[in-house]
């Protein structure tokens, strides 16, 4: 029996934007945002890094930080609509679940740089910035939410394991609804990070080309308001209609940071979706790669999607377009798929050089301003992270 959960509201800020008519636009016409380079080892490096100054700080200095900044400007625009629910199951029925991958190393390197050039830590700096849920305790404080409070740190599928979890704990009658979502911030420590684990580009990401050199990150939130029921009253307008109709989990055990090489758990996983939503793979208008532009990522997805979808059901990764925005990815390209749903399947296309890779499956790479043939009912979003822990969601509209 399928066990969908509502979408009563979503918001979303990236290196495109928080509008969403607007960063739509940017999507279907494949308008990359404006990245930002970072002298890495004598390696310039793009990221698509948030201008700081943009964000406003946050009221309460104790949770003051980039990150939480980042969320405050995506529940701003959410705020009637979780304050409406706190209302109406009351606070201690909220849940929060989100997922995070580096919410306070920013904070904790610009202090050690303080410790080691004046021996103090600066004023206010606490351990507390680091702790894994210092951004969910930060939602919980700004609506008075007592409930279920869970933070995932899946890595790339941070944001994906969120809404899985969100599911199981609203239909075991946990919580009546729940905000859903992710942040993340491309900070110094993960840049460097990944540049050690040589899997950063020293140019824009360009997924599924054959001359892909791997990935860009970026910073970005994302969030959800979600209840098991349709409840016109709490939905905002634009979102009726709009589900999380299916979810996918599956783990690879097959290495501690790559994918298994035959696409196989990732398979797994946008099978579980279909299975869940009670759909087969006919009924999925679009795919949102997880495509990160490395060479193992593009490789094993391709298998996989051509396994499942064949080469005609078409298919974007938007991480050229926002970067790779780690455990918020999952919920931003979600919103992503939201925002096709919702404008007449007109697709978010698929930025690369165009060269394609023979040694991959085919998969149908959407083009700019490229529409469905039919009406766009059903898309699916993966997310495939690191050790093989892979989340696919299906994405509906009624």
């Amino acid at each position: 029996m399928s066990r969908p959960l509502f979408i009563n509201d979503f918001a979303f800020h990236c290196i495109l934007g928080g509008c969403k008519d607007r960063v739509f636009d940017k999507l279907k016409n494949g308008v990359r945002g404006e990245f930002t380079t970072y002298d890495v080892a004598g390696v310039m490096r793009p990221a698509a890094t948030i201008d700081p100054s943009s964000l406003a700080p946050v009221e309460d200095s104790k949770f003051d930080n980039r990150v939480n900044r980042l969320s405050q400007a995506v529940l701003s625009q959410m705020d009637a609509s979780i304050r409406k629910a706190v209302e109406k199951f009351g606070a201690d029925r909220i849940g929060i679940f989100i997922g995070s991958c580096d919410n306070g190393s920013e904070a904790s390197m610009n202090a050690l740089r303080s410790f080691k050039e004046t021996g103090a830590f600066p004023e206010g700096y606490v351990l507390d910035y680091q702790a894994a849920d210092f951004p969910v305790q930060y939602i919980a404080k700004r609506y008075g939410i007592t409930g279920m409070l869970s933070v995932h740190s899946t890595a790339c599928a941070s944001s994906a394991s969120a809404f899985v979890s969100a599911r199981n704990n609203i239909y075991a009658g946990n919580c009546d609804a729940a905000i859903v979502g992710g942040v993340d911030i491309a900070s110094q420590s993960v840049i460097l990070g990944f540049a050690s684990l040589e899997a950063m580009s020293d140019k824009p990401t360009n997924p599924f080309s054959a001359n892909r050199t791997g990935l860009t990150l970026g910073d970005a939130a994302a969030f959800f308001l979600v209840t098991r029921e349709n409840l016109p009253d709490l939905a905002a307008d634009s979102c009726n209609g709009l589900s999380v109709a299916g979810f996918g989990e599956s783990a690879d055990a097959d290495h501690i940071t790559a994918p298994r090489a035959d696409g196989e758990g990732a398979y797994l996983a946008m099978k579980a979706a279909l299975s869940d939503a009670e759909l087969d793979a006919s009924s999925i208008g679009y795919v949102n790669l997880h495509g990160t532009g490395t060479r193992l990522n593009d490789s094993m997805e391709s298998i996989a999607v051509n396994r499942l979808f064949g080469e005609t059901t078409p298919a974007s990764s938007t991480k050229a377009l926002t970067g790779h925005t780690l455990g918020a990815a999952g919920a931003l390209e979600a919103s992503f798929c939201c925002l096709a749903l919702q404008n007449g399947g007109v697709l978010p296309a698929h930025l690369f050089d165009g060269c394609e890779d023979p040694k991959l499956p085919k998969v149908h790479l959407v083009k700019p301003g490229e529409q469905t043939s039919k009406p766009l009912k059903y898309c699916i979003s993966n997310s495939f992270a690191f050790g093989g822990c892979n989340v696919s969601l299906v994405i509906a509209k009624e």
